[in-house]
This record gives C-alpha cells, sequence and structure tokens, in this order.
C-alpha cells in the first residue's frame, strides 16, 4: 500500500534549473570578487597607514636606546658593586645596572632601590 511519488519533472526542466543555479553561481561568484577587490584595495590603504605607524614606532624606540647606551658608558667601581650586592643582596649584574642608572653614585642607587 506504500505509493510511489511520480516524478513528473521533465528532463528539460531539469536542465534548466541546473542552468539557472549555475548562473546564480556565476552572479554569486562575480560579486564575490568584486568585493575581493574592493577589499584588497581598502586593505593596501590601511597596510600604508599601518607601516608608517609601525615606522614612526620604530624611530621612537630607537631614540630610547641610544639614552640607555649614554647610561651603560658610566664607569661603575667594583667596591661600589660589591657594597650593593653585600647590603642589599642583589646579584652583580642587577648592582651594576643599579649603579649605572645613577651615574655610579652608590648613595643615591640604594636610595633609589629602597624607595621603590
Amino acid at each position: 500500500m506504500s505509493e510511489k511519488p511520480i516524478n513528473t519533472v521533465d528532463a528539460d526542466e531539469e536542465s534548466q534549473n541546473s542552468a539557472a543555479k549555475s548562473a546564480e553561481d556565476r552572479k554569486a561568484a562575480s560579486a564575490m570578487a568584486a568585493l575581493d577587490i574592493n577589499g584588497t584595495d581598502d586593505s593596501n590603504g590601511a597596510n600604508a597607514v599601518d607601516q608608517d605607524a609601525m615606522n614612526k614606532a620604530i624611530k621612537g624606540l630607537s631614540k630610547g636606546g641610544a639614552a640607555k647606551t649614554a647610561a651603560k658608558a658610566v664607569k661603575v667601581d667594583q667596591a661600589d658593586v660589591l657594597l650593593l650586592t653585600e647590603q642589599l643582596e642583589l646579584n652583580k649584574l642587577k648592582a651594576t645596572e643599579l649603579l649605572k642608572q645613577h651615574d655610579g653614585n652608590a648613595v643615591k642607587a640604594m636610595v633609589a632601590f629602597i624607595g621603590a
């Protein structure tokens, strides 16, 4: 008692539907391609702006790096390094860095370390 559905669609109608689907697909593909083209134009402008911002940031960092190299040119007395390592319980590298930040002055370095 189960009846099978009768297929009344002709072969011509099926080919028209598939042609319409492929035409719709072509339309959609061309629209997507147009969006991609527009998207790449906008992103190139954004990339140029981002590139400029990045260059400015790097230049700003390089200026800060020059100040650090000037601070490292300070001559540090080894007795002061030993004093800081014993009294503040720092390693030699950190004690030397702290002294260089304060122009080799042990008192200023200790006050800054304790105040921080």
